[in-house]
């Protein structure tokens, strides 16, 4: 019989108001902790985005229009996508049929519907990408995962080629994650369908090609044929449900570079922008052939060692900074490549226990997001002349050739000595042969 039977009222159990009184606590610590982490993100996120209102250049989603526009040409007035220009402009559609195809739903998509989908998507594939790199290090911390991913996506929302790409519109931030989906989760893993999702991001736009390079390099001969034949099958099923596109785009489209951009512009940060902007009237190619042979060479001794140790991540991160520097146009939108780059330096900066070493780390990783921030370049526009004008409207080539080389390869974490087995009658002659008898 219970006390509450016995008296008739109920009577709470010695010390139940003691432990009613530390779960209430506990309960409302965790709550004071949640809300502090959601306060601290969201100041974050604000102050990121107070920065890009009065830093970043509004650019009215101008290659969503151009997609837009070139799709509805296309569709609905029966011309050649290649030879649509935005009104205003000297810009025209510049993808492979394949990502046109792809595009078909904006004919029936209202522009400021297409801009809502644009921004959604593509805050969307940005947290899965910091998600992906991140997240193992909350784990591996003991931190707490979604505030460790929140905190690091609302620093994020200041990165300037990310700015840019959400402000343009841009497809960069879907290539990323379509590849780096197949590098670190089917290429690692030796799945039988990796390589695909590379295949799919060169059929879209040629420079995630350099990922089947990456392949043939590291010796995942089964993945590269994968990634090609895939490629290969994409574009030859856009050459049949639009072969006047394919005919112009393979003929004509890709082959000029005029319907691109000058090279010389400031926004071109590869090494070809480098090279032009010596010289813009006579870039010279010798030069630019042997940068990019260079660097090349680099690249390929890197990702086979990072490969050679199981660093697959660093391999994605190195070959993304390499198609940056080598591809003759790299827009600052398109140096969302660099993004795996700068989180993989956070991870080791974390990881790292020499002092030092952790130093130079967590100060390479807060320059180089620093730096991508800043908008530096610009302040450079159409002003290179000088030895160090030229230096300093070329920072960003330079960043991506400092991560290309110091990007630290992750060392194996040592394997544990194999336990020997030994059998009971082999325990007990071993126990016999160590005691030594009484004299």
């Amino acid at each position: 019989m219970t006390v509450a039977d016995r008296t008739g009222s109920p009577t709470a159990p010695a010390g139940g108001s003691e432990g009613c009184a530390v779960r209430d606590t506990g309960a409302d610590e965790a709550v004071r902790l949640r809300r502090k982490r959601i306060l601290t993100v969201a100041g974050v996120a604000l102050a990121t985005l107070i920065f890009d209102f009065f830093l970043a250049v509004r650019h009215g989603f101008f290659d969503l229009s151009v997609y837009h526009g070139a799709i509805n040409y296309w569709v609905h007035d029966g011309g050649s996508i290649y030879d649509f220009v935005l009104p205003f402009s000297t810009y025209g559609f510049t993808y492979p049929p394949f990502a046109a195809l792809l595009m078909l739903p904006m004919a029936i998509t209202p522009w400021h519907l297409a801009i809502v989908i644009s921004c959604i998507t593509c805050a969307v594939v940005s947290v899965l990408v910091v998600y992906w790199f991140v997240d193992p290090v909350a784990r591996r911390e003991g931190w707490h995962r979604g505030y460790a991913v929140g905190l690091v996506f609302a620093f994020a929302i200041a990165f300037e080629p990310l700015r840019e790409t959400f402000l343009f519109g841009q497809v960069n931030m879907y290539l990323v994650a379509l590849v780096g989906a197949d590098v670190l989760f089917l290429v690692a893993r030796r799945h039988r369908f990796a390589g695909v999702g590379i295949g799919l991001a060169t059929a879209i736009k040629l420079t995630p090609g350099i990922f089947i390079v990456y392949l043939l390099v590291t010796k995942r001969w089964r993945a590269a044929l994968v990634a090609s034949g895939t490629a290969a099958v994409a574009t030859l099923a856009a050459a049949a449900l639009a072969p006047d596109a394919s005919r112009v785009f393979w003929t004509d489209a890709v082959w000029n570079t005029d319907r691109i951009g000058a090279l010389a512009f400031i926004s071109n940060q590869s090494l070809q922008g480098a090279v032009a902007r010596l010289h813009e009237a006579d870039p010279s190619t010798l030069l630019w052939g042997a940068s990019v042979l260079a660097v090349l060479v680099i690249w390929a001794i890197r990702v086979r060692r990072a490969v050679a140790v199981g660093d697959e991540a660093t391999g994605f991160a190195l070959t993304a900074v390499v198609g940056c520097l080598v591809s003759p146009i790299t827009w600052v939108h398109h140096l969302v490549w660099l993004m795996p780059a700068i989180l993989l330096l956070l991870d080791r900066a974390v990881a790292t226990t020499d002092p030092r070493r952790r130093k130079r780390l967590w100060g390479f990783t807060i320059f180089s997001y620093l730096l991508l921030c800043s908008r530096l370049v610009w302040t450079f526009a159409d002003r290179w002349g000088s030895p160090l004008t030229w230096l300093a409207s070329n920072a960003y080539v330079w960043i991506s050739l400092a991560l290309l080389i110091a990007l630290p390869i992750r060392t194996p974490a040592p394997q544990p000595e194999p336990e020997v087995e030994t059998s009971a009658a082999e325990g007990d002659r071993a126990l016999a042969g160590s005691v030594t008898p009484a004299s």
